[in-house]
């Protein structure tokens, strides 16, 4: 009991230190914007501005907050992960002794892209003795009779493998998964659950195993996920920002949040009992289904006393990355549909506090980017308009800087992490090779960001007057986007951004720069990024190439 109610006291410090660090960095984020507005007076749309940029904060002093700690504990614990999960320091060698249910979620999928990163699963735990210990399951929703023909008889070609195709989608993939546990998992004790681009390695499932066998209390372990090695030119710059920010973040989370920590659906493994038990997921008041059911499954877990916490450690844990802008945007409208569902579920019970913060930090991801267009858009009308005279350009240099480096500490953070660390270095070709990829990852994501933000704030604005039942079978494989599509896709982008610098005085388009000229390339960037040759030029030169990538090459 001692020692319960000293860990109880240390998280509560532990969360303390968060919310007072993440109020401090909000905080002079808004006083520097205040005070490069407040010389000569404050004008309406510079008051409009300051509201719609006060808004902004709580996520982008979040971004820092968990950053900054992530960081502290990637530089000075001995072992960040064990530092943040404890049940890693009580694993031991050899062989499980529970029966785990590997199982991947497919519907209408290429199998010769999905099937030998699971080969390779499979061999890797035959060489280690422990194939007796898993069962492989494909878990298809597929519709068309011919595909699922298909698919099977591909399957087949994995011995040992099994397949179940569900009669109907209900619930989408929380359902084919509840589904499958209730009439499928038989005698296993575990699940690791895989998405159709997943890849996991022998002894990352390994670990995962040993680690919930080490706790009877833990209900999902949710490792780090990192991009898989990648030709196309998007996901390749992409991921390699996203790696060293997620390293990062998922430390500095991990440390407060504790074991009532994030699930994101895939690359996880779950304790099946509790998660039959205490994660079956309702319709929501209107009967559409939730969409975005991951974060919700462990809120339920953690209302219920079982732990639910992240191994930030990304060996052998990847992801395939959307290959173009096009699908990118198309899946993050796909979250943002079911994040902002999370709106229905904040007063409902079964949730700890902690569990309702999961579901607002999860909004605050979406929920800022029709803010940043509002200050945007307040920002050019003030210039138009004759205001900003009076702007003081040091304060106003500042507050973009700091704006700016919260917003990417993750990302920063890992990078610094990668630059003081000469073995992690090492894995991406030295230092010289690493900074390189990491200054054309940021070139890359200066452009990107604006029409990302801008592109949310769109969907979310027409959200209210559509009613998503589900999500469209995703495209997966490479393919150059042209001019003409890259236009029909990205004209509103474009014309937003060409408009914002119409109107403002040419004196200030260095400061408007950074938030729309995006918007104004984003057609050239949709089509170079995807571009064929432009993707082979990045490869050739290794240019923001990964470990795992630079392995192959070896």
């Amino acid at each position: 009991m001692h020692g319960r109610h000293y860990v109880g006291a240390m998280l509560a410090v532990r969360r303390a230190v968060f919310f007072v660090l993440v109020m401090v960095l909000a905080t002079v984020l808004v006083a520097l914007a205040a005070c490069a507005v407040a010389p000569g007076g404050v004008t309406t749309f510079e008051w409009l501005t300051l509201i719609a940029f006060a808004g902004t904060a709580p996520w982008t002093a979040l971004c820092g907050a968990n950053a900054l700690i992530g960081l502290a504990l990637l530089l000075g614990a001995r072992d960040p992960a064990r530092a943040v999960l404890p049940a890693l320091a009580h694993t031991a060698p050899g062989l499980p002794r529970a029966h785990t249910a590997i199982a991947v979620c497919i519907r209408n999928e290429d199998m010769a892209e999905v099937l030998p990163p699971l080969r390779r699963l499979v061999c890797g735990l035959a060489e280690a003795g422990a194939e007796a210990r898993f069962t492989l399951w494909f878990l298809s929703d597929t519709r068309d009779t011919a595909t699922a023909i298909a698919e099977e008889a591909a399957i087949r070609t994995i011995p040992g493998a099994r397949y179940r195709r569900r009669a109907d989608n209900s619930g989408f993939k929380a359902g084919n998964v509840m589904e499958f546990l209730d009439h499928h998992a038989g005698e296993a004790e575990f699940m690791i659950c895989l998405d159709a681009d997943s890849e996991m390695s022998a002894e990352a499932v390994l670990r995962l195993v040993a680690i919930m066998e080490a706790d009877t209390k833990l209900a999902i372990v949710q490792q780090l996920i990192v991009g898989r090695p990648a030709s196309a030119a998007f996901p390749r710059l992409f991921q390699f920002g996203m790696r060293a920010g997620m390293r990062a973040w998922a430390t500095g989370q991990a440390w407060w949040q504790a074991d009532q920590g994030p699930y994101w659906g895939h690359n996880a493994i779950i304790r099946i009992a509790p998660f039959r038990q205490h994660a079956r997921l309702e319709p929501l008041p209107d009967g559409s289904p939730i969409l975005s059911h991951d974060q919700v499954e462990a809120t339920r877990l953690t209302h219920a006393g079982w732990k639910v916490m992240a191994l930030p450690i990304e060996d052998g844990s990847m992801e395939g990355n959307p290959p173009a802008l096009p699908e990118f945007m198309a899946r993050d409208m796909r979250w943002g549909a079911g994040n902002m569902q999370y709106w229905a579920l904040l007063k409902l019970p079964r949730l700890t506090a902690l569990g309702r913060w999961q579901l607002v930090q999860a909004i605050l991801l979406f929920a800022g980017t029709p803010l940043w267009t509002l200050a945007l858009l307040f920002a050019v009308l003030n210039a138009a308009t004759g205001g900003g005279l009076g702007t003081d350009s040091a304060w106003l240099a500042a507050a973009m800087a700091g704006c700016w480096a919260c917003i990417h500490a993750p990302k920063l953070c890992g990078y610094a992490e990668v630059l003081l660390k000469p073995g992690l270095a090492a894995r991406y070709g030295g230092r010289a090779r690493f900074l390189r990829g990491a200054a054309a990852e940021l070139l890359f994501t200066t452009l990107l960001d604006p029409v990302s933000t801008f592109n949310k704030a769109l969907f979310l604005a027409v959200l209210p007057f559509r009613r998503l039942r589900g999500w469209a079978p995703q495209n997966r494989a490479d393919r150059g986007v042209g001019w003409g599509d890259a236009a029909r896709l990205l004209w509103p982008h474009t014309l937003f951004g060409a408009l914002c610098f119409a109107l403002v005085p040419v004196a200030a388009w260095p400061w408007l720069a950074p938030w729309a000229l995006g918007l104004v390339l984003a057609v050239p960037f949709c089509v170079m990024t995807s571009s064929p040759g432009f993707s082979a030029r990045l490869r050739s030169r290794r240019v923001a190439a990964t470990p795992e990538e630079l392995a192959q090459n070896q």
